[in-house]
């Protein structure tokens, strides 16, 4: 079952507009730091594994260097993921300038 006419949005682009955010110059895609950002963010699980790894050694377990590892897993856990935030932010410049620049308000 195809679409009406009215619901489609393609009328409602100028001519010869792609909508594409890759190719667009502003876009936060085409920039390393924000790959590295994600990166950052992800790899933080494995500090947040460490430190649960570490809770439950130090509740089960009973070994004595559970909070050790529960202690540098957090710290490499939120370190990652708070550094991954600001790269973030630092790779979206370009489309907040955009945003400025257009008067977009999203």
């Amino acid at each position: 079952m195809s679409l009406p006419k009215e619901l489609h949005v393609e009328h409602l682009y100028k001519e010869g507009y792609v909508p594409s955010s890759f190719d667009a110059p502003h876009s936060s895609l085409h920039r390393s730091i924000t790959w590295f950002a994600m990166g950052c963010i992800l790899a933080s699980l494995s500090g947040f594994g460490t430190m649960l790894w570490g809770l439950s050694t130090m509740t089960r377990d009973f070994r004595n260097d559970g909070s050790t590892f529960a202690i540098i897993g957090a710290v490499l856990g939120f370190g990652l993921l708070f550094l991954g935030f600001f790269l973030v932010h630092v790779g979206r410049k370009n489309y907040r300038d955009y945003k400025t620049r257009s008067g977009r308000i999203h």
